[in-house]
């Protein structure tokens, strides 16, 4: 029986420091990812989800963390309660024990925390398209992310492609998205 923390930033660029540091839970390993929680297609959270085992509990600073999809967010916690693993939400003060039933409170109030959650994903990226649309229209646009990466991170993503790491192990490493070392990759 294991304490596990699952730490999630959106950005390469954003601290995770602030994340569970004051649970006064020792943990026994931390996941963690720095890439969108609208989908659940992560690496951290897939090695979390491998290494968990019944009699476990995974510790989150708040839900928007682990999920920003309702529906992806409740998949989550059923999965793991069924397989005798537990959830606490620290932020929110949640634990979903696999021991017992979730009480209809706390039903409700991951409905309801998860459903902001995404609500504050869609306005992100309604912000963001407006965003773009302005900058393109004033010819202000250079592109997404890969214009912003330095120089010697796409040079370090190009020789650990040649070496032969993988896509995914080469964006773990070097602390960027998939996409980003697939569009480094058309780029070579």
């Amino acid at each position: 029986m294991g304490d596990f923390a699952y730490v999630r930033v959106s950005s390469s660029d954003q601290n995770i420091s602030r994340q569970l540091v004051d649970t006064g839970v020792q943990f026994d390993k931390t996941f963690t990812d720095r890439s969108s929680g609208g989908s659940t297609d992560r690496p951290g959270l897939e090695r979390l989800k491998d290494h968990l085992r019944e009699g476990d509990t995974v510790h989150v600073h708040s839900i928007d963390r682990l999920a920003r999809n309702l529906n992806d967010l409740r998949q989550l916690i059923a999965e793991w309660r069924s397989n005798g693993i537990s959830v606490r939400f620290h932020k929110e003060g949640l634990i979903f024990n696999a021991e017992k039933d979730a009480t209809p409170m706390d039903t409700l109030l991951l409905s309801m925390l998860g459903a902001v959650a995404e609500f504050e994903r869609a306005i992100i990226r309604e912000r963001q398209a407006e965003g773009i649309a302005r900058a393109k229209a004033e010819g202000r646009y250079k592109g997404g992310a890969l214009k912003k990466l330095k120089p010697e991170v796409k040079d370090q993503v190009k020789s650990d492609l040649a070496s032969g790491l993988s896509f995914r192990k080469t964006a773990d490493k070097n602390g960027i998205s998939l996409s980003s070392v697939q569009r480094i990759s058309k780029e070579a």
